[in-house]
């Protein structure tokens, strides 16, 4: 637990989220039904490279995860960036990655929470440098490339003097051991896939089911290097009894208990003032949401 803890903080560890429902007067809680209910983590990553104020980022990638400890289930279901979306709080509207980059995650889990009708528990935040990082100090990714990069204009913005460069990347079709690196140019590439950004939703996944299946060889004697060397690259809302509760449910996860959901044609795409917008079918995909994430 002191290991948690340090970790935690080291890795800038901060929660903006509302207080959680106190114990009503005379109860008494029961910490294995806490530990065993299922829960829902909001996943956000930026493209937080020096083009950016770092106060100010968006996320391109949002992904919905429940984690039902009781049955030893996950459920991951990826927004599309460009979705069309009531903002909240404040009112207004637009790209559903854009609520971060003036509201923080408050502002994104309120604005997912209301459009998708989900409640959300808790957030974890990732910066590019972070999962690069986080990737290399587990020893790299085993995937099945099925959907392979070859991307000329992939972003050239890492510890770089010229954040706006481009250069070419590829990440070859097949069985792939990928380092941090490739696996970031793997989940962030967009221009040569004919599918964009939902092949970029189905890809990220991949990676996450890659990087739990690593997980499993990381021992708490690693935590420290692991805090260090993400730095600030991540935040999260999630207690030091909440993530010591949650590491060995995902140790012990199996990859058929995890389900992976990609939102294909429940919307239509539009430009409004020359933005691209993808404008959501709310009555196909609220029921699916629903279904997939009670409570």
């Amino acid at each position: 637990m002191p290991v948690a803890t340090a970790m935690l903080a080291a890795t800038g560890h901060a929660s903006d989220l509302p207080s959680a429902t106190p114990t009503a007067p005379g109860a008494t809680a029961n910490p294995q039904a806490a530990s065993n209910a299922a829960f829902t983590v909001l996943l956000l990553g930026s493209d937080n490279d020096e083009k950016f104020d770092p106060n100010h980022v968006l996320t391109q990638s949002m992904i919905l995860v429940r984690v039902d400890p009781g049955a030893k289930q996950v459920t991951m279901l990826s927004i599309p960036r460009d979705l069309y979306v009531n903002f909240y709080p404040g009112g207004g509207a637009g790209k559903v990655d854009e609520v971060f980059s003036y509201g923080g995650p408050s502002a994104s889990i309120a604005t997912v929470e209301r459009n998708f009708q989900v409640k959300i528990d808790q957030y974890v935040w990732i910066g590019l440098k972070g999962l690069i990082r986080v990737i290399d100090l587990m020893g790299g990714v085993d995937v099945i490339t099925s959907n392979p990069v070859l991307d000329d204009e992939y972003p050239a913005d890492i510890d770089t003097q010229d954040p706006y460069g481009y250069h070419r990347v590829a990440v070859l079709p097949g069985p792939q051991h990928l380092d941090g690196v490739h696996a970031l140019q793997y989940v962030r590439s967009r221009h040569s896939d004919l599918r964009g950004d939902f092949a970029r939703s189905q890809r990220q996944q991949q990676v996450l089911t890659a990087l739990r299946g690593r997980a499993s060889l990381v021992g708490p004697a690693d935590l420290p290097d692991l805090a260090k060397a993400i730095g600030g690259e991540m935040r999260t809302s999630m207690s030091v009894q909440q993530v010591a509760q949650l590491l060995p449910v995902m140790a012990s996860l199996k990859p058929e208990n995890i389900r992976q959901i990609v939102l294909l044609g429940d919307y239509t795409s539009t430009t409004v003032e020359g933005g691209y917008f993808l404008i959501p079918n709310w009555g196909q995909i609220r029921p699916l949401v629903r279904q997939t994430f009670p409570g």
